[in-house]
This record gives structure tokens, C-alpha cells and sequence, in this order.
């Protein structure tokens, strides 16, 4: 089958019925989703992307965004949102299709705090303020009138412009094999010798003046070719958080024609509850070809073109505190935290009884929750809250969302090849589409290159989940009446980038603002 040929067959032979299981789950990527993240908000994953590059000039590669750390406040300084020193952030790749991790990318962090006596993570001004001549003196009564006293404006994130990043992040990228072998890294600075440095909240444009040069200045490239970015920016995901978590107290639920249509719209009633807030965010690109079992990109009907992927955060199993001042004591034997593989998967498809245990579950294990899947409890609330028939259990077409399974992986056995395992499963032998000729419904709007074939940072997850929760492919009567649910929300309060890392850079804590309901997302930018 040429790739052409295997693009119409995705999408003839129902490619988003592999959205159908994490629809189930659906309304909110993982924001507080379990109560042992609810608690641990540094190593709690927001939301998991893995998507073919369509940056021009960079086709043919592989980006993966772990975003942590939930709905941070922009203004809410003065230390703002370090990633956590004691986390381990990793992102997995399984690329011969057992559900068991064959490359592992481990990202660590070390904050480092570089003024003295300063109240604030990040100071400066201008070309940097003395004290004026009125200024009071030292504590010994030495005049200080004309002395360095604010630092300049923050336009570098080293050398000279950086003095006043008071509180900085450096960071290593360690790649494993699947037995724990160390087999590249780790990277501690990019192929010219520059450090890898985390890109610090947007405090605001006294402190920084040009946010997003300084922010570009922490994509850096590794010797190999991979690109690296990690830094606090805006938060890519879109939805109505509160009517969705208000018993699916949504404003319409069903689109008009037009509305649907209609990729700029809020639709009275429905508010962006994410809109002008940031999120943490670690992006790696990496030649396809590097990733893959067989060494370069294979065609889209091969087996060998499907990469399941997952992010995790671990933390020390064991930590003592110490004396006032001392550094706590941590084990240096880690356990897992949290993992998000296909969005929504624990948000609402696992109970909440079972939500830390399956948070701290590898995905080959993935088998003691394939019941959750079979009658899913947010179907029948679909079904009771809007009135919508709803596809009778067992929901058996949920297996090409655990499974490598044709469509998504068209060369593989019927039967699917793995164990039970929820990864988000990307077919990188499918061309990328640019973000102008992209749907933001994926699969379901035509576009093969999106959701659920991996995940794309505009992809309009909540939409698709609904529709295809609600039944939407399961044919009449459910394609019928189903057709156009929503929540009223089809884009995101800022714009993508159409480069790596391709989220939009940090809202601004002085100048942010977060839409209220009836505003147009225009007034936010």
C-alpha cells in the first residue's frame, strides 16, 4: 500500500476510532487529575505532545513537549516557577511495538541563585539604576548616593545583559536504552559550549524588555542535531476547565454549522479557563531517523513508522531533612509520579481510587486497567447531562488506543501487537501539514497528520473527545445527532508558533490578562 493510499484508509476506516477510549476520559488534559499530583504540582503533567515537525526545513523530525506544572499565575513572583531540582522529567520512546521503553531522554535541573541580599528572582532596568542622590546610607551611615544599585534590564540569559537573572537554571539531557545504559550524554551545554539554560518566567517589560528574543536565545542545538528548549511559556491548552468539571455544564453543547466552522471562536457563555496562564515546558526535536527501529523514516503503511511515546516524573524514593540551612538528604533510588501518554487517559476514564496507582504504573502494565475502558462512567454522564444516545458497552473499539493496531498502525496484526499499554502512538511515515492547512480537529477534520497520530499543540482535543465519546463514529444515530458537540472554546487565547518549540512564549505578569466570559480572545493579546 503506497502512503497515499494508507492516508485514505486512516481516515476511511475510522483512524479517530483511536480516540474514542481517551474521548471517554474527556474534558481537560491532566491539570490536578490525581490526588498524589494535586499535591505535587512541580512533577504533575499538564499535557504530553508528539508530532512530526512542520517547521520549514524540519519535516523530518520528531518533536516531543512534556509540559509540568499547572496553571501558573504570570504575575505570581517573586520566585515565580522553577522546574524542581529533585524531579527527574523523562520522555520515552517505544519503537518495536512491546509497550517497553526502548530510548528514555532524563532532564535534570540545578538552580542556582547568583545575587546577594536580593528579594527577587529577576530584577533590572534600562541600562541599570544607581542609588539617586537622595538615597539613604549603609547601615554604617556610608553614603551609597550613585552607586550600582538595580542591575540592567535582562536581555541574555548569560554573559553580559543576564546580571540580573538573580535565580537561574541550568539543565542535562541523558539519553538511556531500555535497560538503563547511558547511551549519549549527558549534554550539559549545545555544540558551541553554551550552557543549557531553563528561559525564565516573563516577568514583565521593565525587567525584559524583549521577552521573545530572550526567549529564542534557549533553543540550542546539540551536537547530532537535536534541539532542546526548556523555560516557563504560555500554556498551549484550551478548553471551558470550569463547565466541564461543573457536571459538563457547558453553554451550547452542540455547534452550529458555523460555529464549528469557526476557528477563532468563545461562544457565549464559554470562557478559555486557561487563557493567560503559563505552564513549564521541556521540547525536544530529533531527526526521525534516530528514533526509528530501522534507522531512518519508514513509509507510513510499515509497522516500523509507529513510535508510541510518554512522558513520566520521577522523584528520590526517600528524603530527609536536615538542620536549618543543610541541604535535605535524598536516596538516590527513584520512584514514578506521575506518566501522561494519550491526554484525558486519567483525567476521568480511571477512578479516582485507582488514579495514583495507575499514575505510578508503567504503561506495559497498562492490562489491570483495560476494564475502565469497557463501560466507561463519562459516557453515561454524556448520555444523562446533554440527552445524547450513547454506544451500548463493551466499547471494544477502544483497542487502537492501548494497542499498535491497524488503522493508526496499519502493517501490524489485527489483533494488535503489544501488551495493554496507553502510549500516545505517532506514525511518522505521515507527511506533516503546515499549522495554515491543519484542522484543529485532527482525524476527524481530515487531517491525518493530527490527533489521535500523535498530538499536535493546537489540536482541539476536547471537541474530538466529545463527539467521539458521545459515539460519532459508531454510525446513525450517533454520527447524526453528535456531530458538532463541543465546548464552545476552538482556539487558544494566544497564537502557536510555527517553529520549534512551537508554543507561544510566556504571558507577560505585568501586562497578562485572562479572558473573561464574552470576551474576544483579541483583547488578551
Amino acid at each position: 500500500m503506497k502512503p497515499k493510499s494508507f492516508l485514505r484508509t486512516l481516515l476511511a476506516a475510522g483512524t479517530a476510532v483511536a480516540c474514542a477510549g481517551a474521548a471517554l476520559s474527556a474534558h481537560a488534559a491532566s491539570h490536578r487529575e490525581a490526588p498524589i499530583t494535586a499535591l505535587d504540582r512541580t512533577a504533575d503533567i499538564t499535557d504530553w505532545f508528539a508530532f512530526r515537525g512542520y517547521e520549514k526545513g524540519k519535516e523530518d523530525t520528531l518533536t516531543m513537549i512534556l509540559d509540568v506544572d499547572p496553571l501558573l499565575e504570570p504575575s505570581n513572583g517573586p520566585i515565580y516557577f522553577p522546574f524542581d531540582d529533585e524531579v527527574v522529567y523523562k520522555m520515552n520512546l517505544d519503537n518495536n511495538r512491546d509497550g517497553i521503553d526502548d530510548i528514555v531522554w532524563e532532564f535534570r535541573f540545578t538552580t542556582e541563585v547568583r545575587l546577594d541580599g536580593v528579594f527577587t528572582a529577576f530584577v533590572g532596568a534600562g541600562q541599570g539604576i544607581p542609588a539617586p542622590a537622595n538615597a539613604p546610607t549603609d547601615i554604617n551611615g556610608n553614603p551609597t548616593a550613585g552607586l550600582p544599585l538595580i542591575p540592567p534590564a535582562i536581555t541574555a540569559l548569560d554573559g553580559a545583559g543576564s546580571e540580573g537573572l538573580n535565580l537561574r537554571q541550568t539543565y542535562t539531557m541523558t539519553v538511556f536504552d531500555g535497560n538503563g545504559n547511558i547511551v549519549a550524554g549527558p549534554f550539559a551545554a549545545d555544540e558551541n559550549g553554551n550552557p543549557l539554560i531553563a528561559v525564565p518566567s516573563n516577568v514583565g517589560p521593565r525587567t525584559m524588555p524583549n521577552y521573545p528574543r530572550l526567549a529564542r536565545q534557549g533553543v540550542y542545538t546539540l551536537e547530532g542535531g537535536a534541539r532542546v528548549f526548556a523555560g516557563t511559556v504560555e500554556d498551549p491548552f484550551y478548553i471551558d476547565l470550569g463547565g466541564a468539571f461543573d457536571s459538563f455544564n457547558l453553554p451550547v453543547p452542540t455547534l452550529t454549522a458555523g460555529q464549528d466552522a469557526d476557528d477563532n471562536l468563545i461562544v457565549d457563555g464559554a470562557r478559555d479557563a486557561v487563557s493567560g496562564f503559563n505552564v513549564n515546558t521541556i521540547a525536544l526535536e530529533l531527526p526521525i531517523a534516530n528514533v526509528t527501529a530501522t534507522g531512518d523514516i519508514p513509509a507510513a503503511n510499515s509497522p516500523d513508522a509507529v513510535v508510541g511515546t510518554y512522558g513520566s516524573t520521577e522523584r528520590p524514593q526517600a528524603k530527609t531533612f536536615n538542620a536549618p540551612g543543610e541541604d535535605p538528604s535524598l536516596s538516590s533510588d527513584l520512584v514514578q509520579i506521575q506518566r501522561m501518554g494519550n491526554p484525558f487517559f486519567n483525567e476521568l476514564l480511571i477512578p479516582t481510587e485507582t488514579k495514583n496507582l495507575w499514575s505510578m504504573s508503567e504503561p506495559e502494565d497498562d492490562a489491570q486497567f483495560a476494564d475502565f475502558a469497557l463501560d466507561p462512567l463519562v459516557a453515561r454522564v454524556l448520555n444523562a447531562v446533554f440527552g445524547v444516545q450513547v454506544p451500548n458497552p463493551p466499547r471494544n473499539d477502544l483497542l487502537p488506543l492501548v494497542q499498535y493496531i491497524p488503522p493508526i498502525c496499519p502493517g501490524c496484526a489485527t489483533a494488535g501487537e503489544g501488551p495493554i499499554a496507553d502510549l500516545l502512538r505517532t506514525n511518522v511515515g505521515v507527511p506533516p501539514v503546515t499549522q495554515d492547512d491543519a484542522s484543529r480537529l485532527g482525524v476527524l477534520g481530515g487531517d491525518l497528520a493530527g490527533f489521535p497520530n500523535g498530538r499536535r499543540v493546537f489540536d482541539d482535543i476536547t471537541d474530538v473527545f466529545v463527539r467521539v465519546g458521545a459515539g460519532v463514529l459508531a454510525g446513525p444515530p450517533f454520527s447524526e445527532q453528535n456531530a458538532r458537540l463541543g465546548d464552545g472554546v476552538n482556539r487558544n487565547d494566544v497564537d502557536y508558533q510555527d517553529e520549534f518549540p512551537y508554543v507561544g512564549f510566556a504571558q507577560s505578569g505585568r501586562d497578562h490578562r485572562h479572558v473573561d466570559r464574552g470576551e474576544p480572545l483579541a483583547s488578551n493579546r
